[in-house]
């Protein structure tokens, strides 16, 4: 199998596993938050209130209904974090029969499949859009969306550090973008909070620094507009990205991680784990 070959085929499906989003559930009544570990954390995030599974754990939050989202429903972490909880457990995922499948008190499947790649693409995508239809958002035009964004690519950067830039809906995505291209191109990328990179984040920016700042509105995409501004100053080349929703944002990202992966020859399917030493790393802490 070539590399890349599982990350590559997962983008491609994006439109097709979108169209099979169950659209027909909604969450009950009540406070809900959300949770999750990476990947499944950062979709949390767009539904709404969201804590990371550890601090789930160390304080329990208060409210009427926890979703967990959990692709494979094994994160450790996950299921500590259901199981403190004391009210109502929902959990949105690829595989329902699995520890939090079990656990849960409602279960929604997100995919068709299990995603194959370590480097979660189709998975991420499809929790946010299963995440939106629970709150009773109109989800059908994101398979074309999306299917429009594959037709789209950023060049390859020779770059050794990238930052991408996002705050308010696209918090999440900027946070997503910069884990992709950490697991599958192994490049030191950073997520900044807009507003966070205009207190004190710059001193450390120049122009060795590719960055994308996630334009978003109103207020966001004027802050934005102030961040790009300082960016150029400094000679960082940067790019000022127009958003629309996270489902359809982050395509550009991981289509430039698999591109980055290949250009540096090294296998995102893997997430470097193909390598004996962070194989190792990764066992240490489960």
């Amino acid at each position: 199998m070539a590399e890349g070959e599982l990350t590559r085929a997962a983008i491609a499906a994006q439109p097709e596993w979108l169209r099979a989003v169950p659209t027909a559930r909604r969450l009950p009544e009540g406070r809900v938050v959300f949770t999750g570990c990476g990947t499944s954390f950062h979709a949390a995030q767009t539904g709404g209130g969201a804590l990371q599974a550890l601090e789930a754990v160390l304080a329990p939050p208060d409210a009427d209904v926890l979703v967990v989202v959990s692709h494979e429903g094994d994160t450790a972490l996950s299921l500590e974090a259901a199981r403190a909880f004391r009210g109502e457990t929902w959990l949105v995922t690829g595989k329902p029969d699995s520890p939090l499948g079990e656990l849960c008190d409602e279960v929604v499947v997100a995919t068709p499949e299990v995603e194959q790649s370590w480097c979660h693409t189709a998975s991420y995508t499809c929790a946010v859009a299963t995440l939106a239809a629970l709150g009773g958002a109109d989800v059908s035009r994101l398979p074309g969306a999306v299917a429009e964004a594959l037709e789209q690519r950023e060049p390859v950067t020779d770059h050794e550090r990238i930052m991408v830039v996002g705050a308010g809906r696209d918090w999440p995505t900027a946070q997503e973008a910069v884990l992709k291209i950490r697991e599958g191109a192994h490049l030191p990328a950073a997520a900044h909070h807009t507003e966070q990179l205009l207190h004190g984040h710059l001193a450390a920016v120049d122009e060795r620094v590719r960055a994308f700042v996630l334009e978003g509105e109103g207020r966001a995409a004027d802050r934005a507009h102030d961040a790009v501004r300082a960016l150029e100053i400094l000679g960082c080349e940067t790019t000022l990205v127009p958003t629309a929703h996270p489902v359809v944002d982050i395509v550009r990202f991981q289509l430039l991680t698999v591109d980055l992966a290949e250009a540096r020859g090294v296998d995102p399917d893997r997430i470097h784990r193909d390598d004996d030493r962070w194989a190792r790393a990764a066992a240490a802490h489960k």
